[in-house]
């Protein structure tokens, strides 16, 4: 592809293009080049067990060949419902290479949630754990699944670990007895028996569907994200453009990100494939696990979330772990404060840089050079054949430099539209440009600094307060860990600010030190008016601060 110079590509490193050119194939076949190049080369690892990428690759066409068996035909949706785990990496890929679409499903998803994702995506089989299953099997009779194949924990570990694990889950009276038979299989057993012949669906690239991932939920019922096998080849090329100073077939990729996320699908088993590195999964972020596990296996780049970085520098354990093999963190999902980045780089002396993007974008749209110039408190400049302005929401005007107002992208890596909902997708796709929902404000040289989402925008007394503004000012206190603000209804005001507040352990702060603070450096209607301190704030998967719950927990105050 080419595309016109724009104000930002004066700020990519000299070694980074601002264009390249995207295969058109089906995206399992980063799997197949990376056994051809590396095939004894170390593809997962999971709890002390290593897959190389030959074998990978060969469970990934047995897969395949048992998804033939089973009737699953080009465009079929198939369901992963699982923690990381090396099955999900393989059912992700031979999927693919059946010509199936995956579904990546929250294996915390509640039965309302599971039931709405697996009857609107009209998936035919689903792969989950046993001891999710009693979730899955209570909602089945309102989908159109047909098969379920079903995995352990146990199934996964090394010996003796595979024999001590339903032991110790006994003991926690947490252990599920499976019993197998009629459309309800061990996956194990299925893959055993499935021969490894080769098999690598045709597709239209462009145009057939690798993944339908369903969006968070924020704004209502989870919408279906049609992802091509040209988007997410796109975007896993793009980000491999960007973190350029790395080596093929050397890398480790810390998967502490759930791969059932977006995120984690494209930086991490993406990329971790194309770049033929090994992908060490784990099935939750614990941040002493993380530690440990960096100490011990000495991986090289680790994406994942502010409250994850978070987590890891106010550890009490944290000195006794090198975490100096880290070389490359991005950090998404939520703003990046700057003390954080900071602070993260002075630990592990790594490049932390914040990048943005959104489902609908496969996601990374935007990113801080990783060995060029950054500017904190921005979310960067556009990856390559990504363009970008600042309009306004409602006319779609584009806004001079400096003005507050939507993001809206435009790139190879953005969707071809929401599942069977061609009227939200005219909403969010206008004349090519995807609207992000994100207000934002862009200076001369293209980095964008993100003001807050649109439906976050806090108004009091007639006066525009962003979120964002505000929590920066409060991560500057030497006692907050961590901050969320919102607007709560306000008899007078309309919204008056609140700010939900975590602190450091063995801190200590009041209201009256922190309007203070405030007060020094913000105009004085966007300081809170209201102070919640907590001794923690409600996430995601992701580690993204859930500000609606927060706000849901504030309604159901007043209803009390």
């Amino acid at each position: 592809m080419e595309t016109p110079t724009k104000r930002w590509h004066a700020s990519y490193p000299a070694d980074i293009a601002p264009s390249s050119h995207y295969p058109l194939h089906n995206l399992a076949q980063l799997l197949v080049d990376a056994a051809r190049r590396y095939p004894s080369r170390p593809a997962v690892e999971f709890m002390g067990k290593r897959l190389n990428y030959s074998q990978l690759l060969q469970y990934a066409y047995r897969f395949a060949n048992a998804l033939l068996r089973f009737d699953i035909t080009r465009g079929d949706r198939i369901a992963i419902m699982l923690p990381n785990c090396p099955s999900g990496v393989i059912a992700y890929f031979g999927t693919l290479l059946a010509g199936a679409v995956v579904v990546k499903t929250n294996p915390l998803y509640t039965e309302r949630e599971l039931s709405h994702q697996l009857s609107d995506s009209g998936a035919k089989l689903i792969v989950t754990l046993d001891q999710l299953y009693a979730r899955v099997k209570k909602v089945l009779p309102s989908t159109n699944i047909q098969t379920v194949l079903i995995t352990s924990i146990a199934d996964e570990l090394p010996w003796p670990k595979s024999w001590l694990y339903p032991i110790k889950l006994k003991r926690e009276k947490q252990y599920v007895r499976m019993e197998y038979g009629g459309n309800e299989l061990h996956l194990p057993k299925v893959l055993a028996e499935a021969p490894d012949t080769p098999v690598m669906a045709e597709v239209n690239a462009e145009e057939e569907l690798a993944v339908l991932q369903y969006t968070g939920g924020t704004t209502g019922l989870p919408k279906g994200v049609m992802l091509t096998h040209y988007n997410l080849l796109a975007n896993t090329v793009q980000n491999a453009l960007w973190c350029n100073r790395v080596d093929d077939g050397r890398e480790r990729f810390l998967a502490a990100l759930p791969l059932f996320h977006v995120f984690g699908l494209t930086v991490l088993l993406n990329q971790s494939v194309y770049r033929a590195g090994e992908l060490i999964l784990l099935p939750r972020f614990e941040a002493e696990t993380v530690l440990k596990t960096i100490h011990k296996l000495k991986p090289t780049v680790f994406p994942g979330a502010p409250t994850m970085y978070i987590a890891l520098l106010n550890h009490p354990k944290l000195k006794e772990y090198d975490l100096r093999s880290i070389k490359v963190c991005v950090s998404g999902a939520a703003p990046l404060p700057m003390e954080v980045q900071e602070r993260f780089e002075a630990v592990t002396g790594a490049r932390l840089i914040e990048g943005y993007g959104l489902t609908e974008a496969s996601p990374v749209a935007y990113a801080n050079p990783i060995w060029g110039k950054r500017k904190i408190g921005t979310i960067g400049i556009p990856l390559p054949d990504t363009d970008a302005k600042i309009v306004d929401s409602e006319t779609g005007e584009e806004l001079p430099i400096g003005e507050i107002g939507e993001l809206v992208l435009r790139g190879p890596q953005v969707m071809k539209g929401y599942w069977n909902r061609p009227d939200e997708t005219s909403k969010t796709i206008k004349d090519g440009w995807l609207y992000t929902g994100d207000m934002g404000v862009m200076d001369e040289e293209g980095y964008v600094a993100i003001v807050d989402r649109k439906k976050d925008l806090i108004i009091a007394s007639g006066f525009n307060v962003y979120p964002r503004e505000v929590e920066e000012v409060l991560y500057e206190h030497p006692a907050v860990q961590e901050v969320c603000v919102a607007g709560v209804p306000d008899d007078y005001r309309g919204e008056t600010v609140k700010a939900y507040v975590v602190l450091k352990q063995g801190t200590f702060t009041t209201e009256a030190e922190l309007d203070a603070h405030c007060r020094e450096k913000l105009a004085a209607y966007k300081v809170p008016k209201l102070y919640e301190f907590r001794e923690s704030l409600p996430k995601s998967m992701i580690g993204k601060v859930l500000r609606r719950a927060l706000l849901e927990e504030e309604k159901e105050k007043k209803r009390k």
